[in-house]
This record gives structure tokens, sequence and C-alpha cells, in this order.
């Protein structure tokens, strides 16, 4: 979340006449963001969070409002988004596409404990058991042919044995998952630690949805075990592992082909973001000025995976 195009009072109280949520008492930029800009907005009524879409595929945006309504409606912890007046959720404002959400509780988890990821793994088995019967759809656009088509782009900035090691890795996925087919819907596709909140072990919101997509189940649920399992070195901790994992296969259990490609995806999603990074270092630079995040993290996680195969899946909870 950040600030690129700044607002005054007066836009936002305007702005906000086509809501019922009240009138403006005080408006905060939000920084530390990298795509949009972010507002925290107070009424009398409540607090809120104003986003301006700055960059991306805007055409998009209707999916994700759609998929938050939809989560919102199975009393997942979520925020849905606010709809003005007229019943449409989806504005424009100081030229950008522009939507209203109810501010969640809680702040971002940096060390998540035990309870927070069983909180985690609770909420996510069940969003990814109702999100299976949303109609909505986009295309992952992180999935396995956009590995295969931009790894070669950063192949030139790697040493010889990383570039060895990507394609072969990439050969790796294209072999194990062809012709398998995962369960799928629609999935967050960014679930890292800060795109959540949480008042103490309470799970307050899941976050930020703009890179949700229709994609494999199973993809989204290794992004959460490599951000949110691994310690320092990159290794796996298996507390919190078993902590996300049991709560979640309560929910929805894994299939045969979604135990035997486990190993597998948490590897491809580690390579996943690798690139992503890679490439806004190297040969997509980042529209506005800011830091982009180091790909070291995710090319000691891909070793990591490689060098040991991940703690047995635990038992759902009963």
């Amino acid at each position: 979340m950040a600030v690129f195009t700044p607002l005054s009072d007066e836009q936002v109280a305007d702005f906000l006449e086509r809501y019922t949520v009240g009138r403006l008492q005080t408006l905060k930029g939000v920084p530390h963001g990298t795509e949009n800009s972010t507002f925290f907005v107070t009424t009398d009524q409540g607090e809120w969070v104003l986003t301006l879409f700055e960059q991306g595929e805007f055409e998009d945006l209707p999916f994700f409002v759609d998929l938050l309504d939809y989560l919102a409606a199975q009393q997942l912890p979520v925020p849905g988004p606010v709809h003005d007046r007229d019943g449409v959720a989806l504005q424009r404002l100081a030229g950008r596409p522009a939507l209203l959400f109810p501010r969640m509780p809680g702040s971002h988890p940096s060390a998540p404990n035990l309870a927070q990821c069983a909180a985690l793994g609770d909420a996510l088995g069940l969003m990814h058991q109702a999100s299976q019967r949303f109609t909505g759809q986009r295309t992952n656009p992180r999935d396995l042919d956009w590995l295969t088509r931009r790894h070669r782009e950063v192949l030139p900035f790697l040493s010889d044995d990383d570039q060895a090691l990507m394609r072969r890795e990439i050969a790796d996925y294209a072999n194990a998952f062809g012709g398998v087919e995962l369960p799928r819907g629609a999935i967050h596709g960014d679930l890292f630690r800060d795109n959540t909140l949480y008042e103490g072990d309470r799970l307050g919101g899941i976050i930020d949805f703009y890179n949700g997509c229709t994609g494999e189940l199973l993809f989204d649920l290794a992004i959460v075990i490599n951000d949110w399992a691994s310690d320092a070195d990159g290794s796996l901790n298996v507390a919190r592992h078993d902590a996300i994992l049991a709560p979640y296969l309560k929910h929805r259990p894994l299939s045969d082909s979604e135990r035997e490609l486990w190993p597998t995806m948490l590897r491809m999603t580690a390579l996943r973001y690798w690139l992503s990074r890679l490439l806004v270092i190297h040969v997509d630079p980042p529209a506005h000025d800011i830091t982009p995040h180091d790909p070291a993290r995710f090319r000691t996680l891909l070793g990591r995976r490689l060098e040991a195969a991940p703690p047995e899946l635990p038992d759902a909870i009963a």
C-alpha cells in the first residue's frame, strides 16, 4: 500500500457522497506500497480503506469485485467492497479506478505464532472450499506457462549454475504437471504474512486480492507454506507447517495427485517469486520509485526445497 496519486480532503469528501458511509473526518495516506495508492478514511460512521489503482490490468477489476463480494457473503474474513447508493462498487476518482472497503481490524504478523498459523489454515481451507463454487474466471498470470515464457529474459543476468538450475526446474515442472488435473478454484495468489491482519491470535482479515485468479488450489497453499512456515535459513518449520495444514485439511483434504505433487509445487512457487523479483530488477522496473524485493530469499527457498523433502503432511484436525 502507498500513495502515488495524492488526494485532498475535498476530493474524498465529495467522493464519499456517492455512498452511505457518513461524512469525512480524517484522511491519511498509507505508505509502504508497490502498486496502488491507498488511504485510511475515517467518517462519522466508521473506518474505511480507499484504493486507487495505478497500474495493472484494469479490465480484471470486476473479477476482484465479484470475488470479494462472493467470499464476504460466505462469511469469510475478507473486505467486501462497499457499493454506492446505486449498487455499484467500482468507481473512478482522480482519473483512476477506485474501490472503497471497510477497514479490517489488526496488524501484519511479522513472526506468526502457532495459533495465528492455525487461524490462517482454517480460513484458507474454508476459502478454498467455497472458492471452487465461484463462477468468475481469470487466468493465473504467474502459472507454469508464464514461468516457461519469462524465465528466458533473466538468464543473461544469472550465473551459469543458476541458469542451469532454472532451466532444469522448469523442465521438471512441465513434466510433472503435464496432463494432470488438480482441483481448481479462485485463489488469492499472494497470501504472504503482510496480506493478513491479526488482533492477537485472531485473524481479522485477508486483504489485497489483486493477484487473485482462477488456478490450482495447491499453488495457493504452497505460496502460504513457503512464506509462513519457512525459517530464516529457508528450511521449513515443522510446527508452523503442521499448524497451518492440519486445520486446512479438515476443510479440504488433498487428492492423491496433490499429495504426490506437493514437493514439486513448493519448489515451483519458490521459483515463481524468484523469477518475478528478478524480472522487476533486470527487465520490468517498477513504474514508481520503490525498492524492489530481494530475489535471493526465494533462490534460497528453492535450494532448501531441493535439499530436503518437506515434512510429512499432517492428519486433519478432527
